[in-house]
């Protein structure tokens, strides 16, 4: 690196807390680069392994060729540490974190603009149809999704809100309600003068002001109790004392290495099946964080008499026909080389800038080897995943459409 000898990386490193918080890569008084950090040393530290090289993004290879200086914000959690970085990302707009990926694809948190406001997790491209007028707040780019919905998770536990299975004053329970995550908008049993007071708490915590959202919490806590409202002031002492201790341990399991070399990408992989030509059918499926995510499996029939290569193009052709759908960082073919060289045709075709690989299986149809960049290897669970769940979802597609026609 050009800058190495400049910059004394073990001294910037030993200044370091081994506490959670938000490093800043600048060059000069230009940001290059923000994330976040269970250990701010331990993460920083992590950007000078040799042995990961070959696994960092050419934009975080080129950030690390230019840096000058490393600054750093510890925060009590590591929940306000991934707070603390989307709001600095959405501030600073830094090269290397924004061009990391589409930033259609990145995850926001949503507070519709209702009586009752409903928050919701959207994704970049979901935001962009829809209608402004219906959406109050936004906080985000949040990289990853699978630790968004943890810290979710957290935060309604402290703060229950209102999604998109409740409706206001229907006299039906909601599922969220029955577990306290819903404050029962659903049954009436909170006005909206009381949910607009924990709506703006929420914000408050988005916006990374808890002194001020501890002063709210308290005044809510002093009005409850004057009111004789005592299981409330008792419910607002217990999120007071949650806030101050917050147990984030699912967000502590993230991989050390996860902004260099394991950033959350959307895999998508697709398969055909049919039976001597007829009934072709295709299929999509998702892998989003390391999880399926079956709400995004998509089904196309195909004309039959077309062989695989050219229903697996037809099949990604009308797949990126539809812009609502969140764009995939990775694109897994089954089969081999000229599947694999087909879809990145198309993709090519359709201006769309997204690596391929594909799964070669063997005589008793078993993975083989996977042909593509190598550095897509370290995903090599998510990807086998993917294409046996498209293999067995395009089975049970055919089979069901063979059905139909008995």
């Amino acid at each position: 690196m050009a800058k190495m000898k400049d910059i004394d990386i073990k001294k910037i490193i030993s200044n370091l807390p081994d506490a959670p918080g938000v490093y800043i890569f600048k060059q000069k008084n230009r940001i290059l680069y923000i994330g976040k950090a269970t250990s701010l040393r331990d993460r920083v530290r992590s950007y000078f392994n040799p042995d990961i090289i070959t696994m960092r993004s050419p934009l975080i290879s080129k950030m690390l060729k230019e840096f000058d200086s490393i600054e750093h914000i510890a925060t009590d959690s590591v929940l306000e540490a991934l707070v603390l970085e989307a709001n600095l990302i959405k501030k600073y707009q830094p090269e290397a974190n924004i061009k990391e990926k589409d930033n259609r694809s990145f995850n926001f948190v949503v507070i519709t603009k209702e009586d009752f406001p409903k928050i919701l997790i959207m994704r970049g491209r979901e935001l962009l149809i829809s209608k402004p007028k219906d959406i109050a707040y936004t906080f985000g780019p949040f990289p990853s999704g699978g630790q968004l919905r943890d810290a979710m998770k957290i935060i309604r536990k402290m703060f229950p809100y209102r999604d998109d299975k409740c409706k206001p004053l229907s006299g039906k329970p909601c599922f969220n309600y029955q577990i306290g995550l819903c404050p029962g908008v659903c049954v009436g049993k909170v006005t909206r003068e009381e949910y607009s007071g924990q709506i703006e708490n929420i914000i408050l915590f988005f916006e990374g002001h808890k002194k001020r959202l501890i002063k709210n919490l308290e005044r809510q806590m002093k009005d409850f109790a004057k009111n004789h409202e005592f299981e409330k002031a008792s419910h607002t002492k217990r999120t007071l004392f949650t806030l101050s201790h917050i147990q984030d341990i699912s967000l502590i399991k993230e991989d050390k290495l996860n902004d260099v070399a394991h950033p959350s990408f959307r895999i998508e992989s697709y398969d055909i099946a049919h039976l001597s030509g007829t009934n072709v059918v295709g299929v999509m499926t998702v892998v989003e964080d390391g999880e399926v995510k079956k709400s995004d499996y998509r089904k196309f029939n195909i004309k039959d008499g077309i062989n695989d290569t050219k229903a697996l193009a037809e099949v990604l052709t009308r797949r990126l026909g539809h812009i609502e759908w969140p764009l995939p960082d990775l694109v897994v073919v089954d089969g081999g080389i000229a599947q694999k060289r087909r879809m990145e045709k198309i993709l090519r075709e359709n201006h769309q800038n997204i690596p391929v690989v594909s799964v070669v299986k063997n005589e008793y149809h078993q993975p083989r080897e996977i042909l593509g960049d190598k550095k897509w290897l370290q995903y090599e669970r998510e990807i086998i995943l993917s294409n046996a769940e498209a293999h067995r979802f395009a089975i049970t597609f055919h089979k069901q459409k063979r059905e139909k026609l008995i």
